[in-house]
This record gives C-alpha cells, structure tokens and sequence, in this order.
C-alpha cells in the first residue's frame, strides 16, 4: 500500500496540489489522468520520492518495494541492456555488484571469504541464478532480440532504450509498480504484451498514459486530477468519462425526478458492469459498481478543442493511385514496389512496427521526398490537408498565434480567426502567444487549425495524438469519424485507429497486408493475418 497524506505542492505562486490525500492498495491499477500541465507527472515523482512535497507525506507500507519507469535514456548508457534490467532490482544488483568486487579483490582474506559465503547465501535466496534468464525473457518479450541483451545501452536506438527501461521496471515484481507513459514507443504486439502483464499484475500499479484503449484495458480505478485536488473513481476511463458526463446532465437539469436520475444511473452502471464482466479485474469491479451513487461521480471540468474537418467540395470516386513505388534512407529499404488504389471515403490506417516507413510514404505522398522508384497520382478533384509528424518548421515565424493562423485563412478578419481559435482553447491573451514559446500540445491545435481552415476532401495525418491530452485526442477523434471525404493516417492510439479506420495496411519493406472492412481489433485478432505478419517481419 502506498498514500499520500494531506500533500500539497507549490512552486511560486501556482499552486499544483493542495491538500490531496488518497490512497493505492494492492490488486489494483491507476490511471492518473489530467489536462495537459495539471500535474500527473509530478505526482509520480512526489510518489516515488523523487520530489519533495511543499507540505504534507507519502507513507509507503513497511518492507515494499517501489520500482519507477526511469524516463532518462542516457542514464545507463555505461550498461548492458541485460544488465541495466536486473539494475531494476537494486538488492540483488547491490548484493551481485558486493560479490563481484570481493572476487575481484587480488589479496583475497579469509574475512572476504565469510563475506563471499554470506552473499552467496543471500544470492541463492533470492534466486539469483535464475534472474538473468528472467531478465532475459522479458526483454524478448518486450522486443529486444536476443543479439542486443549484451549490447551497451549507448548503442541501442531510442525506442529500444525505451523498452530497456521498462524492462528494468518490470523486473522482479515490485510491490508498488509506477509507469508514466509506458506504451510510448511500444508497437501494436508489444503493448497488447504490457496490458495482459499489468491485467495479471497482483500488486499495486500507478500509471499516466494518454492512450485511451491501454487506460480501458488495464484500470481498476481512475484519479482525476483537476483543480489541485484528486478525486479517485472506481472502473475505467470509458466509464469515469460517462460517468462525469452523465452527472453533468443530470445536475443541469433541477427539474428531473429523482427515480429517473436513479434508473439513468442503474442502466448506466449495468451497462458498464457487463462490459467489465469480460474482464479478469471483473469481480471486485462490478460488486464496487453496484454501490456507486451519483454524489460519488462529480461534472469534469474538462474542455474540449472543437475539432471538425469539413470538405469545400466532394472528390472523385478516385482520390489516389500507387504505382510500384520504392524508398530507401541511407541504407534501409522502406518499402518496395508498393501499390495502392485509394477510393473516395476510405480511412486508412497504416500500421506498423517502423514509424519511418509510415512517416517516408506520406513525405512523397506531399512532395516532401522523391521516391527511388514509382510514380502516384493524386484525382483531379482531390485537395490535399497535411499533418507532419515533425512540425518545427513551420513555427520558426516571429508570429503570435492569431498572425499565425491568418497567413491559412482566406477569411482574413481577425474576429474571424479569434473565434476559430477560441474554438481550439485559445481564448483571450493565450492567442496573443508567439508561436515559438508554444508547448507540442498547442503546437498540435494549431496544426489542426490550419488543416481545418484548408477545406480539404482528403487528409493525412502522421501520428497526430503525440503531445494531445486526453480531451483533444477525443476531440481529433470525433473530427475523423464524421469526416466525411478521405482519410490517410498512422497512429499508435489504439481506440483512433478502431473507430475510425475502414481499412488497415501493414507496410513493411518487404511487402503489406492491406485489409478493407475489418476493424482493428478483428485485424489483429486474425489468426491467418497473425502468422503473415509474422513471416514479414521474420523476413526483415
């Protein structure tokens, strides 16, 4: 068990918490969830005590274990990748690292014998003799290959160190496990790979994350942070953002009778505890539902950016043809010979374990690159909207938001493009900002404004939930949805991709899977298209 007793924190003038006390108990996970700057990753410093408290305590249960997702990459570059797991269980790499030095010692004493056996004793205790391979296979399992577990942490890729540090945290079952952002860099398999390890997790787990599938499939409980305070609610994020909603209508409305708030509120709640029936946390979810009241579920504050794509004029039955196209970077081949016919309305989904492939199809696609080899054609009735992964570029202006914006609206007005951008939470003095000083959330909001502004019938967006919170990534993901002209996009959120795509397409340098009807989760449930990814990758 881990609480936090009546903390707060201030730094300044702001204050980030006040007076928060609550408390996590084994067999169960947490989602923190928050807006953007609201203090989720905060409080799992003030947590793991890697930040003081202005006022107030953490007490953690006597003899348990804390183990944190390290966010540093560099941290251990001095390390195996091997090594750097089992540092996740510091008495056992204390105890390992005491051994090692004593048989290392050239003037070796009989006191340094006593020593050794001890530690030997202790080793065996812990099983030590068997912790490298369990180190091992949870790196594989993770998706570093057995060639790299030797390999220093210096010469892996960024992505891999991320899994590295996961590894370590994962390590050895600690008591209390803290995540924040644990799926970032994650592909489809490994992440489906944490979510079944923290579902079967018996101890406590603490995680931020701002994808919403892995908070619905791994979340007993939800902490709600908003106004300095954390409020902890009972089932996933689907229900608690029902459930907030729900109260929010319901308290609006003073004239409703009380019995048909209650029978709402009855429907609502069965509704979710059959939901949650297929669920291994199900038991205890469902008994803790059954006792929920409606003075239990407090109205979010939450906003949402006001997110809707909408074509000037409808395409042609053919938006895009593919023909044959080929792209290598330096020296790895990206895809081969790849075709492609787009029809009006579809909504495609490219997935994948390499980003670089996804991000290189829509650079040509928008005339950023040239391809090695091929040609595409865009339909003549077709206008295009572009949301690049890396968007640096285009806020290296002297502009503020409001000048910024203008330079992609024809409507030139500025009550015009102050009412949009109020619309995109930028109201009052925010949209006065220099666009250089913006944070990767607004930055996005921006982007997505000027896609907006465009009118365009088709439009390609390259992982756009990187930096949203979790209300604009629901935002973004209403705006795809009712979209109603065609949509090329890559994303690693799991719900976007289910909602919204009607045809998925794995490209790997050695061919695709390009399946039309199938949702995402039936795509990924398919045992036959199971074993032909598996043969592409085996092949790469």
């Amino acid at each position: 068990m881990i609480s936090a007793n009546n903390v707060s924190l201030q730094f300044g003038k702001r204050i980030l918490f006040d007076g928060v006390t609550i408390t996590f108990n084994p067999g169960n996970c947490y989602g923190i969830i928050g807006a953007n700057g609201s203090g989720k990753s905060t409080f799992l410093k003030i947590l793991s005590g890697d930040l003081d408290t202005t006022a107030g305590n953490i007490s953690v249960a006597s003899g348990k274990r804390i183990s944190v997702l390290k966010q540093d990459q560099f941290a251990f570059d001095d390390y195996t990748a091997l090594l750097t797991v089992i540092m996740g269980h510091k008495e056992l790499y204390k105890l390992m690292k005491e051994k090692d030095e004593i048989y290392a010692k050239p003037d070796f004493t009989d006191e340094d014998g006593l020593r050794a056996s001890e530690l030997e004793a202790q080793f065996a205790e812990m099983n030590g003799w068997n912790r490298e391979a369990e180190a091992s296979k949870l790196l594989s399992d993770l998706g570093i290959p057995a060639d790299l577990h030797q390999q220093q942490m210096s010469q892996l890729e960024g992505s891999q160190k991320v899994r590295v540090l996961l590894a370590q945290a994962l390590f050895a079952t600690p008591d209390i496990l803290i995540l924040d952002e644990p799926t970032n860099s994650l592909d489809i398999d490994t992440c489906m790979w944490l979510e079944e390890f923290l579902i079967n997790f018996q101890n406590t787990a603490i995680v931020v994350s701002h994808d919403r599938h892995f908070l619905d499939k791994v979340c007993t409980h939800v902490c709600d942070i908003d106004f300095g305070k954390i409020q902890m609610y009972s089932g996933n994020y689907s229900f608690w953002i029902e459930a907030s909603q729900l109260a929010l209508r319901q308290r609006s409305d003073a004239n409703k009778k009380v019995e048909d708030k209650r029978k709402e509120l009855q429907d609502f709640i069965a509704r979710f505890s059959a939901n949650a029936s297929k669920a291994k946390q199900a038991t205890s979810r469902k008994k803790i539902l059954e006792k929920l009241t409606l003075d239990e579920i407090k109205p979010s504050s939450r906003k949402y950016p006001f997110i809707n794509f909408k074509p000037e004029r409808e395409a042609g039955n053919d938006v895009l043809h593919i023909e044959n196209l080929t792209k290598s970077l330096g020296d790895q081949l990206m895809f081969k010979d790849f075709s492609l016919h787009v029809h009006r309305g579809d909504k495609i989904a490219f997935v994948g374990s390499n980003d670089l492939v996804k991000s290189a199809l829509f650079q040509i696609l928008m005339g950023e690159l040239k391809p090695d080899a091929g040609l595409f054609k865009w339909g003549v009735s077709t206008t295009q909207a572009y949301f690049p992964k890396d968007n640096q570029k285009y806020f290296d202006v002297d502009l503020n938001i409001v000048d910024w914006l203008r330079q992609y609206s024809e409507e030139k007005d500025e009550n015009f493009v102050r009412g949009f951008l109020g619309r995109m939470l930028f109201t009052g003095e925010e949209s006065l900002k220099s666009v250089r000083v913006l944070s990767g959330g607004e930055k996005v909001r921006c982007m997505l404004s000027r896609m907006m502004l465009t009118s365009a019938n088709v439009i390609i967006l390259d992982e756009p939930t990187n930096h949203l919170d979790l209300e604009s990534i629901t935002a973004l993901n209403r705006g795809m949805e009712s979209f109603p002209g065609t949509i090329l996009f890559s994303s690693r959120d799991h719900q976007l991709v289910e909602t919204t795509a009607n045809r998925i397409i794995e490209l790997t340098p050695y061919g695709c899977i390009d399946k039309i009807g199938v949702s995402y989760d039936e795509y990924l449930e398919d045992e036959r298209l199971k074993e032909q990814r598996q043969k592409l990758y085996v092949m790469a």
